[in-house]
């Protein structure tokens, strides 16, 4: 049966553009595509952060970098050096732009701008249809990149709440040559609350008020300690908010989806609510970009899109411990990321963080953190009821 497209991308965010990206290359070899995206125009709303050299995907593209972190917590202060895979610092109106471009040279991609979905997919036949603001769609395979619309909130071991502000500071108040990536300098008892910072120049900065807790925040419920990190780090100096950022991420549990077992072979999903972050600390970034280059392999190949790839035993086993610990004793978060930070080969911690850690390099993390609290909390797990 023809159908309109052999492939439709529901979405045209990091995964659903980052996908398409990787399909330009092929040519005339690659899938007839359809990007479905529901909003009319892209801006420069969010930001990707990521450590790589020189030839880690879209590196060159990073507006800024770091060398040094800064992670404060439990009366310490860690610099962190990077050394040769810096902190890069991505903003979303060149990766738009450069995506865009490399989809735009190829006539076997169509970007649909303004293509709201109004119903589920349904699959017919042999075929997905999609019904859209702009009409019926038919297509072969489909990949869904859209965030779930109804999240199960008690599922995942933490959610990562973050919101933040992008200022122009009227006076030099910010040091750009190091980033803040975890300021513990909040205390709180019933969830894991950090400053984030990325100075840009001496006037300008992102500023990020996050926090770890059992449920999801609004955007609203972090504005006072978003304003309060701000006033801090302005010392008085008066600012401008150039834009605005806000995520809610999901970490670890059941809510996290690698696929869609009950599916067609022709439909997965992908994105945060499908796995897309590292469970432990919500990075996604260059994940989606290994997924997409496979992913577009995989449909040139044999026709049919893959999942993103399910972490190691060992890595998912790690940080499914570490983020019961954290929910158990958000206390103890400082303590124990400074450890992890002071205790671990710059290198060895950046490849185990990036997803491209050994296994020497996942037990230099297993030492360096203080085995008591993982310890009591296996055995309390263990414990007769």
């Amino acid at each position: 049966m023809p159908t309109d497209a052999d492939l439709v991308i529901l979405g045209g965010g990091c995964a659903g553009l980052g996908l398409a990206f990787n399909l330009s290359p092929y040519g005339a070899r690659a899938p007839r595509t359809l990007i479905l995206e529901q909003r009319d125009a892209y801006r420069n709303d969010r930001t990707w952060c990521f450590w790589g050299d020189d030839a880690t995907p879209f590196s060159q593209l990073a507006g800024r970098q770091w060398r040094h972190l800064r992670i404060a917590g439990d009366g310490r202060r860690i610099d962190f050096d990077c050394g040769n895979t810096p902190y890069r610092m991505l903003a979303a109106d060149a990766y738009y732009a450069h995506t865009l471009q490399a989809i735009s040279a190829n006539p076997q991609l169509s970007l649909c701008l303004g293509h709201s979905v109004l119903s589920e997919p349904e699959y017919v036949g042999g075929v997905w249809r999609i019904e859209t603001n702009q009409g019926s769609i038919s297509a072969g395979s489909l990949v869904d990149t859209r965030p779930v619309q109804t999240p199960v909130t008690d599922k995942p071991l933490l959610w990562q709440s973050f919101c933040g502000h992008e200022i122009e500071t009227a006076e030099a108040v910010f040091d750009p040559s190091i980033a803040d990536l975890m300021d513990f300098s909040e205390v709180c008892e019933s969830s894991i609350v950090f400053i984030y910072v990325l100075p840009v120049s001496e006037t300008r900065a992102l500023v990020e008020y996050t926090v770890f807790a059992a449920s999801p925040l609004h955007a609203r419920d972090l504005q006072q300690g978003l304003h309060a990190a701000i006033e801090q780090r302005t010392r008085g100096s008066t600012y401008t908010t150039l834009r605005s950022e806000y995520g809610c991420i999901p970490m670890g549990g059941d809510a996290v989806q690698s696929a869609l077992t009950d599916s067609p072979r022709s439909q997965v999903r992908v994105g945060l609510s499908a796995g897309a972050a590292r469970p432990a600390t919500g990075y996604a970034f260059q994940r989606l970009q290994r997924w997409g280059a496979k992913c577009a392999q995989a449909m040139v190949m044999n026709g049919a899109p893959v999942p993103q790839s399910p972490d190691r035993l060992m890595t998912r086993t790690m940080d499914r411990l570490f983020l019961q610990v954290l929910r158990a004793q958000p206390a103890l978060a400082p303590a124990l990321f400074t450890a992890m930070f002071a205790g671990v080969d710059s290198r060895r911690l950046i490849r185990f963080l990036s997803d491209t850690g050994s296994l020497r390099d996942h037990a230099a993390v297993i030492t360096a953190l203080p085995a008591g609290p993982f310890l009591r909390h296996l055995f309390a797990g263990r414990a007769p009821a």
